[in-house]
Order: structure tokens, then sequence, then C-alpha cells
């Protein structure tokens, strides 16, 4: 018998549809079914490629006598975090403060007027290694809440209580500044692993929004610490396990601080950052081997998350199937020496052993070694006939969600990455992603456009889009813009940016991650910090900052300064948490610029201003591109050729050069 789940949009959800567990979605008529039978809300949250969350459900709510006992003494709820991640923020901080620790799968047990009272995340099914067993804890709460109401009901209200007080101001007077950035570099560098790369010890995840933060500091000031930690951590990266030496891509994190082996799920958001980060680090340093990766992870996105209607899809599962029948974390990518002889044959599989760093010891589970390339290029021949015997076995799941979010950013990444390495199909493929964005997700209304969060098979979901996904659409397609000269993408950004400033913007310019209008929750989630993407709250101030510079509107930019506030306060404290902030900071301290390239459409010299121009590495400028005349952007109005040619006109600060019709000069321009 399939439960309420079987018409979800959310594979997550449909995983669970024929669960025997009573399940409901999050909805109203859930609470008020919880009121009138007076029993608790069992609140369960985790996401299609979470590998305990599949181990949960199938020890726990596949099991038909716990899941009788969940049906009779509770109301359960299952949520995807990546459709609701406004549910999901708040009753994780819950967690975190109750427990000192969160993650998922996220267990929550509450009243029906949604007040925790409470948590815990993974429950085996017999109690092992100091934990209790998952029954041992339903049948806890259900006394609890039976022989100590008044008792666990004032520890709801509390709980509830203390999260509703929890708001953020925005955290300093004014914007950062460079005693800001300097200190923020100096607590990277503090924080750096020399020897390896990247930041901290382990799980190592890969810092992307960091690298872009290094990356822009470099480009402003100089600073040559900064370029060597962005260039040595992203090869560092490259060459391990945590990026697929086969097919591109890198998976969501290594378990250990020198990215030999990964928790093998690959997320559409890392993806792309880390295809952007790639692309401009080559753009940085003409480094071949950013230049390889960017492509390749570009193509793996195409190859492998692209949907039928042109979208990008969230995630591909850590799991998968193995030859004997089995199901384990990694059976996809891994390889044991005698493997490669069977593909390769005696000479050829030794030589990929060693090229791989494949032993017969293993670097992973059971004497299997994840492929990583520890010194040179991949032989494009060895590599070809791994990656076709690969293709032949069990594939892992793949969860066919769109996220809006997510997808703003592979359309950012795509964009760029076919500009600059002329592969006008990834722009194609980014044109397509935003098209999707605006035919499916977007809804025009007389109030201005609302965003649905996620769609699957071309059918939009329930659940509205929060302070993220009207920030990184934006960011997508203001890259679409400047790449391709179209101005309806500028105004279509515009049209989700007022709409961040009117409904997610606080009276002190402090931003909420969802609309003044949304669901109510026990609080208004909030989060300024730049964790596995970037936060709604630094990417609003990115796109805000950007649509500014082309515009020239007061209103975006005093917005986006006005958000910059909290990077001033927490920039120099936790500079790994807030890298997306900072690069947009440095974009602030950079003007940004203003770059327009006119000329007539199709022409060489046109062809060359314009791409000098997005290779530019002044922090965040903004690069219009049409005929003279044209009205496509406001940057490009009155900007005649030049004596009949092409020309680019570059403004900073109020203040602009004079135009130049010569590539050479421009690039001098964006980098003075």
């Amino acid at each position: 018998m399939a439960n309420r789940l079987a018409q979800a949009t959310s594979p997550y959800l449909l995983q669970h549809a024929d669960n025997p567990v009573d399940w409901w979605q999050w909805e109203p008529a859930a609470f008020e079914e919880a009121r009138r039978r007076n029993v608790p809300v069992f609140l369960s949250v985790g996401y299609s490629s979470c590998h305990w969350c599949h181990v949960l459900a199938h020890e726990s709510f596949e099991d038909a006598q716990t899941a009788a006992y969940m049906n009779e003494h509770f109301v359960n709820i299952k949520v995807d975090r990546e459709e609701r991640p406004d549910v999901d923020a708040v009753y994780m901080e819950a967690v975190q403060a109750a427990t000192g620790q969160g993650g998922w799968p996220m267990s929550v047990w509450m009243t029906a007027d949604g007040e925790p009272f409470y948590f815990g995340t993974y429950f085996p099914p017999e109690p092992r290694h100091g934990m209790p067993s998952f029954r041992q804890v339903l049948e806890g709460v259900s006394d609890a809440w039976t022989g100590r109401r008044d008792e666990v009901g004032e520890v709801a209200q509390r709980i509830a209580s203390d999260l509703a007080a929890r708001s953020l101001v925005v955290g300093g007077d004014g914007v950062p500044g460079e005693e800001e950035l300097a200190q923020a570099l100096l607590g990277l560098t503090r924080d750096y692993d020399e020897r390896h790369g990247g930041f901290g010890g382990a799980p190592k995840f890969p810092p992307s929004m960091v690298l872009e933060f290094l990356l822009r500091h470099h480009a402003r000031t100089g600073a040559e610490g900064a370029l060597e930690m962005a260039a040595h951590t992203g090869e560092a990266m490259a060459r391990g396990g945590i990026y697929d030496q086969l097919g591109g891509g890198f998976a969501r994190y290594s378990v250990d601080r020198e990215w030999v082996v990964p928790h093998f799920e690959k997320m559409l958001y890392d993806n792309a950052l880390l295809c952007r980060a790639y692309a401009h680090l080559w753009r940085a340093t003409g480094s071949d081997l950013a230049k390889r990766v960017a492509l390749e992870t570009a193509d793996f996105m195409v190859r492998e998350l692209r949907t039928a209607e042109g979208g990008f899809a969230s995630a591909l599962d850590a799991d998968s199937d193995t030859s004997d029948g089995g199901h384990a974390e990694g059976a996809f990518y891994v390889w044991m020496p005698a493997q490669l002889r069977e593909v390769l044959g005696d000479e050829d599989g030794a030589r990929a052993a060693e090229l791989f760093a494949v032993t017969e010891e293993g670097t992973f589970e059971e004497g299997a070694s994840v492929l990583q390339l520890p010194v040179g290029e991949p032989d494009g021949d060895l590599r070809a006939r791994l990656l076709a015997a690969r293709e032949e076995r069990p594939r892992p799941g793949r969860d066919d969600k769109i996220v809006a979010a997510w997808n703003g950013l592979a359309v950012a990444a795509l964009a760029e990455t076919g500009a600059y390495f002329g592969r006008p199909d990834l722009v194609e493929r980014a044109t397509e992603a935003a098209d999707l964005l605006v035919r499916l997700h977007m809804d025009f209304e007389a109030g201005g456009v609302r965003l649905h969060r996620t769609s699957k098979d071309g059918r939009a979901g329930d659940n509205a889009g929060v302070l993220e996904d009207y920030a990184d659409v934006a960011e997508g397609f203001l890259a679409l813009a400047a790449v391709g000269g179209e101005g309806a993408w500028l105004e279509f950004a515009g049209f989700l940016l007022d709409m961040v400033i009117d409904r997610f913007r606080g009276d002190g310019g402090q931003l909420y991650d969802t609309a003044h209008d949304a669901e109510p929750l026990i609080r208004r989630p909030q989060d300024p910090t730049d964790n596995a993407a970037p936060s709604g709250w630094s990417a609003a101030a990115g796109a805000l900052l950007t649509y500014a510079a082309h515009t020239g509107s007061e209103a975006h930019r005093t917005a986006a300064e006005e958000a910059l506030g909290v990077v001033k306060a927490l920039g120099p404290r936790a500079p790994r948490f807030v890298g997306w902030g900072l690069a947009v900071a440095e974009a602030l301290r950079d003007g940004p610029r203003e770059v327009a390239v006119v000329g007539p459409q199709g022409d060489a010299a046109t062809r060359e201003l314009h791409l000098t121009a997005l290779m530019g590495t002044a922090p965040g400028a903004a690069v219009a591109v049409g005929e003279p005349g044209s009205d496509e952007f406001p940057l490009l109005r009155d900007r005649p050729l030049v004596n009949g040619s092409s020309a680019a006109y570059v403004c900073r600060g109020f203040v602009c050069d004079s135009p130049t019709t010569n590539a050479t000069e421009l690039a001098r321009k964006l980098t003075d």
C-alpha cells in the first residue's frame, strides 16, 4: 500500500512511498491530524543520496513492526531537505543546540504546534556503541508524551522560544575594508594544510568559495600567498581520489585530509562551483591541469546530470550495486589491480596501477583502491578503456529533482567555461537550463516573480523558492547575459533581485532565507555562512552588486553593501565559512568595474574584445556586449564605435577610461 508520498516530486520522498510507515508530507493537515489524535509528530529529514538515510529506512521504516508502532503513536512526516531547506535549517539548528552535533538523517519529535522536544540523527535497530535502538527511542518519547506531558510541553516551549529569539542584525557598521580582508587572508593561512592543500583536517571539503576569494584577492592586491594556496589546493584535489579520474567531476568530500578516499556521492552544487573555480584558476594561471578539470567537470555535468527537460539533476548516489548482487558505497568507482589487468591486459594493467596509485593493499575497503593521479597527466587510451569498462557496471542512482538554486550555479559555470575555452555547446546547455528555469520555475504575477524551488519530469513542485534560489538563479542569468550578450537575462535577474529586496530583506539590511509571506515556522530561518554552497545571504549580495554595476541602480547597490556588513563581522573570525561573502567584498573593493564592448555582431574584433573582457580577472567585473545603438544593456547606452571600429569602454567608481579598440590595452585596463 502506497502512502501519501506517492504523488511527491522528490525522488527521496518517492523512495519511501511504499514504506509501511503512514508518511505525511510537511503540510498543515499533518499537524491538524496530530492535534486531533493528541499524539506527537515525528519528523524525519534526509535526502536521496544520503547513505545513512537509506540505512535507517531499510532497518526501521521498512520494518512492519516498527512502522506499526510509529503509526499508532505518532503522526510521521518525511521531508526532503533539498526541497524544504527552510524546515531543515530551523530544526537542524535545534538539533545542534540540543546535542552539539547534527547531520542526516535528522530525527525530531515535536508537538502539533511544531515545537521540538526530542532530537537525534541515525538510530540503529538494536542498541550499539552506546546508542539506543530506534524502537527504544520511539517508546521513550511516547512514554514521556503520555506520562510527563507538562514537562514535555515546557521543554518544547522553551526550545521554540530560544530559537525564535535568534535573529541576526547586519553584524557590523559598513562594508568589509582592507583590514578585514587582510585578516581573513591571515586566518585562512593559519588553517591552511601546507602539505595536502585545503583547510583544516579530516573530513576535508572542497573549499570552492574560498578559492574564489583567494583568486579575487590576488587579482586585486597581487598577494602571491593567496594565489599559491588556491593553485596548490586546486592541484591537490584534482590529483586526489575526490576527483573522478576517469569520468570527471568531484565527490562530496574526502574522509581523510589527503583527498584520497571520498564520500562518493556527486552533488550538482559542488560540481558547478568547482567547475567555475577551476575555470577561474586557469584564467589566473594558465594551468593546463585547471583547464582540463574545468572542462571535464562541465562535461560530467552535461553527460551524467542533464535531464530530458534541459535542466540538471541534483545528485548521484554514493552507493551502487556490486557484481555479486550486493550494494556498497563507491562500488561504481573503485578498482583492484586484478580488475585493471582484466580490462587492459597485464602490461597496461600494471602501468595503469602505477599511474592511478592502485595497490594490492588498496586505499579503500576490501583491497580496492580509489583512483588518484599523483603525478603527470592521464594516459588518454588507458583512461578511455577503463571508462568504457566502468560503464558496464551498475550505475549509482540519480536524484532527478531540479533545484532552482543549483541550476543557477550550473548555468553560471557552464556559460563561463564555454566562453573561455571556445565550447559553444556548453553555453547552449547553460541557455537551455536557464530557459527551463524561466519556463517552469518562474511564475510572473502582478506583484513580481515567484520561484518554485524544485521540479521533476517537467512538473514544478509546490515548495516556494528560498533566498538562495532567487540569488543563485539571478547569478546564473547575469553570467549568461555577460557571455551571450542577451539583455533579457539581465532583465530576468532584475525581476528576481527586486523580489530579494521586497520580500527577503529586513529593516536593517539583513536578509532572511524565506520571504516575508512564506509559511511561518517556529523561527524565520536566517544564515549568512557559506557551507556546501553560498548562503542565500552572500549569493544575494553578489548578484545585487553585479546587477547594480550593470544598471546603476542605487537601491540594489545599497542592498548589497548592507548585506556585506555581516561579512565585515564574520570574515576576520571565520573566513572558511564566508568564502563567497569575502569574494563579493573583493568585487566591491574593486568597484566592481563596468565593461561595455560595442561592435558589429559576428565581427572578429568585437569577439576578441568581448573574450578579453570575460577573461579579465578584475573581481566581479560586469561585462556587456552589443551593437552600437543597442538597448540590450544599460552599459551600452551612448557608446559609439571608435573611428568605425569595435571598442571597449571601462568604468570604475563613476570614472571612465578612454575607450580602446585594442585587446591588449583592454586587458591592461582590467588588471591595473
